[in-house]
């Protein structure tokens, strides 16, 4: 009987050291991760450009001049606020009445570009297509808004399409790209 209580004891003893062993190392060691974390997450999300705080100029364009010619489109955008960074590549879509199609990003466009711009930089993107045969919905889709967003920011940017049909590659994809940011000016 003896033996019981003392093993009983033990285990108590032994459970309590361990869990006030693991709990002051795991507390300090989440919140150290936790606060680095929300750091680094909040000064990322605080330099993210957002499209309110640029001039936007869409075109003018560089019209491709017959079908199955190629034209291009360039947006550029002044930073008019505090120094922010653009990274990726601007999600676009294109509409024809009230069908849509999301602009492929160009091959040669890297997901992962960062482009840091200061107050009253520039910087620019291209909407590469293919002008379609007019009058034929099989071959072109008669494109009459474009819309887009910059990474890390939800306000669409909308514009009138300048130019002529786009042709179409498939029911699910237009002959149009979009290319990455680069800088501009100087």
């Amino acid at each position: 009987m003896r033996t019981t209580p003392v093993v009983a004891t033990t285990i108590l003893v032994a459970a309590l050291t361990l869990t006030a062993c693991s709990g002051g190392s795991n507390e300090s060691g989440d919140d150290s991760k936790s606060s680095a974390s929300s750091t680094s997450s909040t000064s990322e999300k605080s330099t993210a450009c957002k499209a309110d705080q640029f001039g936007i100029e869409f075109g003018p364009s560089n019209a491709a001049p017959a079908a199955g010619d190629t034209g291009t489109v360039p947006v550029t955008l002044t930073n008019r606020g505090a120094t922010c960074t653009l990274r990726g590549i601007p999600g676009t879509d294109a509409y024809a009445g009230g069908t849509s199609w999301a602009v492929t990003p160009d091959e040669a466009a890297s997901k992962g570009a960062k482009l840091t711009l200061a107050k009253d930089d520039s910087a620019t993107f291209t909407i590469t297509y293919v002008r379609g045969a007019a009058g034929d919905a099989k071959q072109a889709a008669a494109v009459d808004t474009v819309k887009f967003t910059l990474p890390g920011d939800k306000a669409v940017q909308s514009y009138k399409w300048p130019d002529a049909e786009v042709a179409v590659k498939s029911a699910n994809e237009l002959d149009m790209t979009v290319g990455p940011f680069l800088q501009a000016g100087d």
